[in-house]
């Protein structure tokens, strides 16, 4: 009869540890879920600032078109995998990481017309889109921490055994390669104040304190 209550006891440990790793692992799923929707939701508004700043530096370069047919065609490719249901992170990266060159290049056509720089409507188009860089930065770095947290599990053992047997994946990271996007512009404002000034460029990787409602921020 010991044996059997030993037996007995065994099978209830290892039921309740199965229990709470998948637990432990819709946890995990759920989470790494919710950071990319945050990154989504700042994607939209990056894509969203793109034609009104386009727009605007047109009104000073109308003639530089190859700039402005390249940011838009960038900012469509980013749109569409953003919104296909079978393009992941890793997909939408390098769109992003394609827009941010495209990006570049309209900030340098900007660089060349002081009149440009200095209007209200370009300077405030730029720190909205800076502000959305930084939280994409953020998010970005926190979504990665926790892609990272659910991969070790996946791939550690005992509980590579439960994602096997009940199908949970790695996630894939949401990393920028391209290190143009990650470089800082040095943004001009001296023909308003007199003194020059520091900016972020779009796609930076600016440091920011992680949303707070998500969880321990980190990038990869």
């Amino acid at each position: 009869m010991i044996a059997l209550y030993i037996v007995i006891a065994v099978v209830v440990l290892l039921v309740i540890g199965v229990i709470v790793s998948y637990n432990r692992f819709v946890r995990q799923r759920n989470l790494v879920q919710e950071s990319w929707r945050q990154i989504d939701v700042e994607l939209n508004r990056r894509h969203d600032l793109i034609p009104n700043l386009v727009e605007t530096v047109r009104g000073y370069a109308a003639h530089e078109r190859g700039v402005f047919e390249a940011v838009t065609q960038a900012r469509a490719s980013a749109q569409q995998a953003l919104q296909s249901s079978t393009a992941g992170p890793e997909t939408q990266a390098r769109a992003e990481g394609a827009l941010g060159q495209a990006l570049g290049r309209l900030f340098a056509v900007a660089e060349n017309y002081p009149q440009l720089k200095a209007s209200e409507q370009f300077l405030a188009l730029q720190q909205q889109l800076t502000e959305t860089e930084d939280r994409i930065a953020a998010g970005r770095r926190f979504y990665n921490s926790n892609v990272r947290a659910l991969n070790t599990r996946v791939e550690s053992f005992p509980s590579s055994l439960i994602a096997s047997t009940f199908h949970f994946e790695k996630a894939e990271y949401f990393e920028v390669e391209d290190a143009a996007t990650r470089a800082p512009v040095q943004v001009d404002f001296s023909s308003i104040t007199g003194q020059p000034s520091g900016g972020t460029t779009p796609g930076g990787t600016g440091d920011a304190t992680p949303p707070p409602t998500a969880g321990p921020g980190g990038g990869t």
